[in-house]
């Protein structure tokens, strides 16, 4: 089940498609020379959004390697967080991507891990988090359990990827709860990328989420500890212990028969104590260990499944919001040269649904308002009476070629 909007084909595939369904191999020359032309002109329009958002998000860059002229006060700096924020936030649904909604969140806090870890998150340190998500799919795993003994299947929601944007609150905030940030500055902005990221892990995508033993860890570790402490009681410090007891009762009068400790038994209630004292260290040690391991596991998933962060992860979602522009364009363009006497925007619609459906086996929901409102600001399709016409290719290149040309014209 792909995303709904998401167009699951890279843009020169989506050319090399496009060309097939045009008659001859001269109009598929001429079609490719016009793919050129527009991504060219469609590169150049995403160029003014990249370099808002690298402004507006240097102010709090956390990997910054270059200085600024002036100090940015907190005014200018609260301005380019929301000017950051709105201008990302245009670009993900270009990429069509989805918010992921705070239900999707708590429900990603309640379901099984496919990690075995149990992780605690404080939502109170943020001031914003949006996370979004591109490409779904229902996926299985097979969890084993209880030393390998016991398998079972798991059947999940998985994203193909994940982006997160979250603000964190001043640093009255974390003064307030006498808590040290660790990684992050107060009041900064982190923006981060991932693939392949089950739903109920999406927890595991926070920067201040932290560990927790599961209820089945306690229960193994606790059980253990009980066990074994028993039979170190018993076997090392039972007669020792029972003599100690017999001489506390006589030294406070419950017993009348006077108890003799030898040295020997001094001795031997030492080492006995030793004993117990080094299996303790022992079990508390396994539980440490236990968590580290956990941790291990959580850092090598994020790490392979990490992409990009912070002023990286823009500079690749213009690509893609880039791309997804293109195909949409072409895709739109294309059946409209198809046909004859022109198209309804549903009728449009349904047409390239269903092409990607028979064709090659991809259901999506094909964003035909923001295609059509592409081919229109070009002047490479015509309207009348909510019938749609394309214009030929030779005229498309033409205004193409005109309108690159003027972008470049000096007054």
């Amino acid at each position: 089940m792909q995303n709904a909007r998401f167009i699951p084909f890279r843009k020169q595939d989506i050319v090399d498609m496009c060309s097939d369904e045009l008659a001859n191999g001269s109009e598929q020359t001429s079609f490719k020379q016009f793919c050129d032309l527009l991504a060219s002109l469609i590169h150049y329009d995403y160029h003014a959004t990249l370099e808002s958002l690298k402004n507006n998000y240097a102010p709090f860059d956390p990997n910054s390697d270059t200085r600024s002229l002036a100090p940015v006060s907190h005014v200018q700096k609260a301005q380019c967080q929301r000017d950051f924020a709105k201008d990302f936030a245009k670009v993900l649904n270009a990429a069509n991507f989805e918010v992921i909604t705070n239900q999707d969140l708590q429900d990603a806090l309640n379901e099984e891990s496919l990690f075995k870890v149990r992780l605690e998150v404080e939502f109170d340190d943020f001031e914003e988090v949006v996370f979004y998500r591109r490409g779904e799919s229902q996926l299985t795993e097979t969890i084993t359990s209880f030393w390998g003994l016991r398998k079972k299947k798991l059947h999940f929601t998985n994203y193909d990827r994940v982006a997160v944007f979250i603000r964190f609150k001043d640093k009255a905030h974390f003064e307030a709860k006498n808590k040290i940030p660790l990684g992050f500055e107060p009041s900064s902005t982190i923006v981060k990328l991932f693939q392949n990221v089950p739903k109920a892990d999406l927890e595991m995508l926070f920067p201040n989420s932290e560990v927790r033993m599961r209820p089945i860890d306690k229960v193994i570790i606790g059980s253990s500890a009980l066990i074994g402490g028993a039979v170190v009681l018993i076997t090392k410090l039972g007669a020792s212990i029972l003599l100690l007891f017999a001489l506390i009762a006589y030294w406070g009068g419950f017993r009348n028969e006077a108890v003799e400790m030898t040295q020997q038994h001094f001795i031997t209630f030492a080492i006995g104590m030793g004993v117990f004292g080094s299996f303790i260290f022992k079990e508390w040690s396994k539980f440490k260990n236990r968590k580290i391991k956990f941790m291990k596991a959580l850092s090598d998933n994020l790490y392979f499944k990490n992409l990009d962060n912070n002023a990286g992860v823009f500079h690749t979602l213009i690509d893609a919001a880039e791309e997804e522009d293109i195909k949409e364009a072409l895709l739109a363009y294309t059946f409209l040269l198809k046909s004859t006497n022109g198209l309804s925007a549903q009728m449009l619609d349904e047409q390239i649904e269903a092409w990607f459906k028979t064709k090659y086996k991809c259901e999506l929901d094909f964003e035909i308002s923001d295609a059509l409102a592409k081919l229109e600001r070009m002047h490479l399709v015509t309207c009348s009476n909510e019938v749609y016409n394309a214009i030929s290719l030779e005229q498309a290149k033409t205004v193409l070629d005109k309108r690159w040309d003027n972008l470049f014209q000096y007054n």
